[in-house]
């Protein structure tokens, strides 16, 4: 009996060799847009807590303490592929500094464009929008837009919120290069004493006008992007560094983007004074 239960065993673990679930071992090979290109339209958005930290983090309680458990921390396994972030000592006491004062600083509080790449990561779905010579992207989240200009070799003209991307295809893999980015040198202060950085999360995690951004983003099954970043700001880091993570399709049949115009939820946060009354 103990031998044919091992001989059991041994055929079970050749069957599966021999066939693999759907997709294992196998490279996906996307459906084709009219043009020729893989198709990545449709509505995308993450599942994780990299926009409350892109590291590893456990749960903690929420910036306001008389709201409870509603808006603490989600525990996270991180989006980090090499390592922590690998900040500049003295950037790195700053990015504490932030942390601190998030409600303050972070300009997700004050309904600001979220740049790139934490616009893909916020909790908010992404609608893609495919043709042969621009890819726009869309978030919910204060109706930012960006677009990325396919074979394009034009320099960002200006500084953006969400910087400047030109595009190529390699193979199944769309490859993004960013730059041109809106932000200041490390610890830059207003008349108010806010900085001017930009958060890639919640956690205080930053970057400045250095910032330069490759992203590959693949299709690797009928409702998954794999979604990769490379970050470099050499105002901030020691060297590029990688995040990593899935996008999932949103399936339902009436699934279009929402109204989200957060500036209409911030105004007295953000002029205060400078209202007119």
């Amino acid at each position: 009996m103990k031998g044919a239960s091992i001989s059991a065993l041994v055929l079970a673990a050749a069957l599966v060799v021999a066939f693999p679930r759907a997709g294992e071992g196998q490279a996906y090979r996307a459906p084709r847009t009219a043009s020729g290109q893989p198709d990545l339209n449709g509505f995308w958005q993450a599942l994780n807590t990299a926009n409350w930290d892109l590291d590893a983090h456990e749960a903690a309680a929420g910036p306001v303490l008389q709201l409870g458990a509603a808006y603490a921390v989600p525990p996270g396994p991180g989006v980090l592929v090499d390592g922590p972030i690998p900040y500049k000592p003295d950037a790195l006491a700053m990015k504490k500094k932030y942390a601190a004062n998030a409600l303050r600083e972070d300009s997700e509080v004050k309904c600001y464009l979220p740049g790139v790449p934490r616009m893909m990561y916020m909790p908010y779905p992404v609608q893609v929008v495919q043709s042969a010579s621009t890819i726009v992207m869309m978030s919910e989240f204060a109706t930012a837009i960006r677009t990325i200009y396919v074979n394009g070799t034009t320099p960002p003209p200006a500084d953006t919120w969400m910087g400047w991307s030109n595009g190529r295809w390699d193979g199944e893999t769309l490859v993004i290069d960013s730059k041109g980015f809106l932000g200041s040198t490390v610890g830059a202060l207003d008349e108010e004493g806010a900085v001017h950085v930009r958060f890639l999360d919640r956690a205080g995690n930053y970057h400045t006008d250095g910032l330069h951004v490759v992203e590959r983003i693949r299709r690797t099954g009928p409702d998954h992007l794999s979604y990769q970043a490379t970050i470099e700001d050499p105002n901030v880091y020691t060297r590029p560094w990688t995040i990593s993570m899935p996008l999932y399709r949103r399936v339902e049949p009436n699934m279009r983007l929402g109204e989200f115009r957060c500036e209409e939820f911030v105004g007295d946060l953000v002029f205060g004074k400078y209202q007119k009354k």
